[in-house]
């Protein structure tokens, strides 16, 4: 395993911070969006596209790249963020974000946007799509990792735990989960609307390889990440534990947040507390 220095920790975090100033620049623009479950994957985000998928944003067809599932779609904004800072497109192009034939629509489109593995619309679809990419990879003798990213109210869905056992009955080891756990949904906390505890012992029961993480420690997300990659025998998942909101106290654990748009006075406060702006 290889351990973070101080310094590449420093700048997964740095990074964080761009794609959380970034996602919620991007709400604002557009009217429309989610900045709750963007910011609470920013370091999952960064860990990802800045140290660990083995991508190439010149020829996002690369045969032997890596694979990213956002599962939780309407997230969309992080996404977008994290391609463009890794360099896939420019981060200008975002300004039309989700209008009509714009490449970059509300949830992630593969046909339209360069480095979108699996087009996202209604949640819970990921964990399997993901599966059949790791079982093609495993067919074609392939030596390229799958990883997915779904909330924690999407493990309400049984359709996630179809693609889960589906996972674990192929052993299908270079499938890796994210659970973005920060347990608050559109209608208030998951563990009211519908708990999904205990998640890590479901998990288990399925047949994976549980890790449960800070999801905002990015040296913890990369280490979990590395783990997965040495487990052989089944697909792992991360239980990321994150605050909804995170870096805006305003948003931070507030269900109104998950879907709602920030003014041009909101979106002020919130740049000032992530060191985007000045205060004054």
């Amino acid at each position: 395993m290889k351990i973070l220095t101080p310094e590449e920790i420093s700048r997964l975090e740095e990074i964080a911070r761009q794609l959380r100033a970034d996602s919620l620049r991007l709400i604002h623009r557009r009217g429309a969006g989610h900045p709750g479950g963007a910011l609470s994957a920013a370091e999952i985000m960064a860990a990802l596209y800045f140290q660990v998928l083995r991508v190439d944003p010149q020829r996002p067809d690369w045969p032997e790249r890596d694979r990213f599932i956002l599962s939780k779609g309407h997230a969309s904004a992080v996404l977008y963020a994290a391609l463009a800072r890794r360099g896939f497109f420019n981060l200008a192009e975002l300004d039309n974000w989700g209008e009509v034939d714009c490449p970059h629509q509300g949830h992630p489109d593969r046909f339209k946007t360069p480095g979108v593995e699996m087009t996202s619309g209604i949640l819970g679809h990921g964990v399997a799509v993901g599966a059949g990419l790791a079982l093609a990879a495993r067919l074609d003798h392939a030596a390229w990792r799958t990883y997915v990213l779904l909330g924690d109210g999407e493990c309400q869905a049984g359709l996630v735990w179809e693609g889960a056992a589906a996972a674990a009955k192929y052993r299908l080891s270079t499938l890796t989960a994210l659970v973005d756990y920060n347990d608050v949904q559109l209608d208030g906390p998951v563990h009211e609307v519908m708990p999904v505890e205990p998640l890590a012992a479901k998990w288990r029961a399925w047949g994976w390889h549980v890790l449960e993480i800070n999801g905002h420690n990015v040296r913890q997300v990369v280490e979990g990440l590395q783990t997965a990659a040495e487990i052989h025998d089944r697909p792992t998942v991360l239980i990321c534990h994150t605050t909804k909101g995170k870096g805006v106290s305003y948003m931070e654990n507030q269900s109104y947040w998950h879907g709602n748009v920030p003014n041009a006075d909101q979106l002020r406060q919130a740049l000032v507390e992530l060191g985007e702006v000045q205060n004054g």
